[in-house]
């Protein structure tokens, strides 16, 4: 439950709607994620600092712009902002169960591919955004080679530099792949709004039916980067035929598993800074498969 002085804020923040339950759902990179309940019965989850917040950038503050970007594109798939403010995120429940179904199905087909046909010019996006509390840079580039190296792939690589680096052997041949990335991936796909940290915990599910997404961390780029996230976690609802009848509906580029792998690392990195070094692992085995 919130402690008297975050109780009372939250409450402020509702419009004096007394809260009567609280749980907490999670507490990871120092945000509290808690489901409340108020006295006439609806639940809102609620978010905000535990510790005090990295004063370069707020992962509420963007991920609250970050939901009412997809509310005011009339993207219903995600929690409605009730309100927000610099330290809290006050936003809808969508319920939701552990029931998951084990193939592809229509609902959840429709939900992703709707995000991903909504197109622009160039990548990147109006904010920066959140992935695992962490600043995601967003700067407009015309140039997706670019983009995904020095904001993407190249930033998350020269963080564990800077702060834990892996071993050398590792290390220079992620070097060789940024330097030579033009010869790995599409030079200039289709630039697609993105959910931006698509894994299973993210997706909802109720009694084995879609229900909602959460956590996003948006930004216009290559949809086939979503896709390598989506099969890099390979739960039960994408293993099936899920890539056919994506393909149904935006194609699927000849050559995507060739770069496949490349786009995972990046994924795999992010799990290395922000998680554990276990993933290291992984980013050998995505290393072998490029055989680089």
């Amino acid at each position: 439950m919130l402690n008297n002085n975050t109780l009372n804020k939250v409450q402020k923040l509702l419009n004096n709607k007394n809260i009567i339950d609280g749980k907490l759902l999670s507490d990871s990179f120092g945000i509290n994620c808690i489901k409340v309940k108020t006295d006439d019965k609806m639940d809102f989850i609620i978010k905000y600092y535990d510790i005090k917040k990295n004063e370069n950038f707020n992962a509420i503050q963007a991920e609250s712009n970050n939901l009412k970007y997809f509310n005011n594109l009339k993207i219903n798939f995600f929690p409605k902002v009730i309100v927000s403010s610099n330290n809290y995120l006050v936003m809808s429940f969508i319920s939701n169960d552990r029931k998951l179904p084990n193939e592809t199905k229509k609902d959840f087909l429709k939900a992703i591919t709707s995000i991903h046909l909504c197109k622009k010019k160039n990548y990147g996006f109006d904010f920066d955004t959140q992935i695992g509390g962490l600043k995601q840079i967003n700067k407009i580039n015309d140039n997706w080679i670019e983009f995904y190296s020095n904001y993407r792939l190249g930033y998350i690589f020269d963080l564990i530099c800077s702060s834990n680096p892996m071993s050398s052997k590792i290390n220079k041949k992620i070097e060789t792949i940024i330097k030579k990335l033009e010869n790995y991936i599409p030079k200039k796909p289709e630039s697609s709004l993105l959910h931006g940290d698509l894994w299973e915990g993210n997706i909802l599910f109720f009694k084995e039916k879609f229900a909602g997404f959460i956590d996003p961390g948006s930004f216009y780029g290559h949809n086939e980067l979503e896709i390598a996230y989506l099969r890099w976690f390979n739960p039960e609802f994408i293993k099936k035929n899920f890539m056919e009848e994506y393909n149904d509906i935006i194609k699927i580029d000849k050559e995507y598993y060739n770069y496949e792998p490349i786009y995972q690392l990046y994924y795999s990195l992010l799990n290395v800074y922000l998680w554990d070094r276990i993933y290291i692992k992984d980013v050998e085995r995505l290393l072998k498969h490029i055989k680089i």
